[in-house]
């Protein structure tokens, strides 16, 4: 099945690449425009957009955070949908924004970013909630596991979004990780403070992930790929490490006719 863009017949959306995405991965948050745009989507990309402070947050570091929601309020207050590919910046969002502006008392600040925070969604949210699509017309076929990362289950709540979208992928063999609901040892900067106790969590979601006998190993969040991808290169193991929004932006190759027109 081959899909080309329509013309844009579907909402206005923001992107919100994420900074980890748009420096170490920028492919993911091109194929969350592709994925967009296949389904009829118009997407912006606000320039003025930055990181969304979780990191300095869960350090405690509150004072140097806040500006990073007066941005994101800025940047992003007159979209109707932002959109990211990372269950875990969407989960600091619409728990952090709010919070971090009440702590120092701006009750304006906080008002807004609530307003704002209710409109950002995880791709996997967007794609089954707002445009009520499930199959979006990808084409993968290879042997993929899925990997649930903490914050989008746990925070951000996807639920079994990403799995409803996977099943719907054209050509892909799904197989199930065992101990999925164990965390990966990224956590940020968990990592860097507790980096022995993050790479022996690392090394067990390598295992479980080697023993599916999976091409692929797939989650919603590039640092927790990240993470699992280093230990599984450095094992040299057989499996490759890929965003969802990449698999859904995957189709089937065109016909050789088409090819030559």
């Amino acid at each position: 099945m081959t899909m080309t863009n329509p013309t844009p017949t579907g909402p206005t959306v923001a992107l919100f690449a994420t900074c980890i995405a748009d420096t170490m991965k920028p492919s993911v948050p091109q194929a969350t425009v592709a994925v967009l745009e296949r389904l009829g989507c118009t997407v912006e990309f606000p320039r003025s957009q930055t990181c969304c402070g979780q990191i300095m947050t869960n350090t405690g570091y509150f004072d140097q955070a806040i500006d990073t929601v007066r941005n994101y309020v800025r940047t992003f207050g007159e979209y109707d949908y932002i959109v990211a590919p990372s269950g875990s910046c969407v989960g600091s969002v619409r728990h952090q924004h709010e919070m971090l502006a009440n702590s120092i008392g701006d009750e304006a600040l906080a008002a807004e970013a609530k307003v704002v925070a209710a409109r950002t969604y995880d791709l996997t949210e967007f794609i089954i909630d707002v445009l009520g699509v499930e199959d979006v017309g990808a084409w993968f076929p290879h042997k993929v596991t899925y990997h649930p990362t903490c914050h989008s289950m746990r925070v951000a709540k996807v639920g079994d979004r990403p799995m409803r979208l996977l099943r719907a992928v054209g050509g892909i063999e799904l197989v199930d990780l065992p101990e999925k609901d164990q965390c990966c040892g990224f956590g940020g900067t968990f990592s860097l403070k507790n980096s022995d106790m993050s790479i022996a969590m690392a090394t067990d979601k390598a295992r479980n992930v080697t023993g599916t006998g999976a091409e692929y190993l797939v989650a919603g969040d590039h640092a927790c790929l990240m993470n699992i991808g280093g230990v599984l290169h450095r094992d040299q193991a057989p499996v490759r490490t890929i965003h969802l929004a990449e698999i859904l932006a995957s189709t089937a190759p065109a016909p050789a006719k088409e090819q030559q027109r």
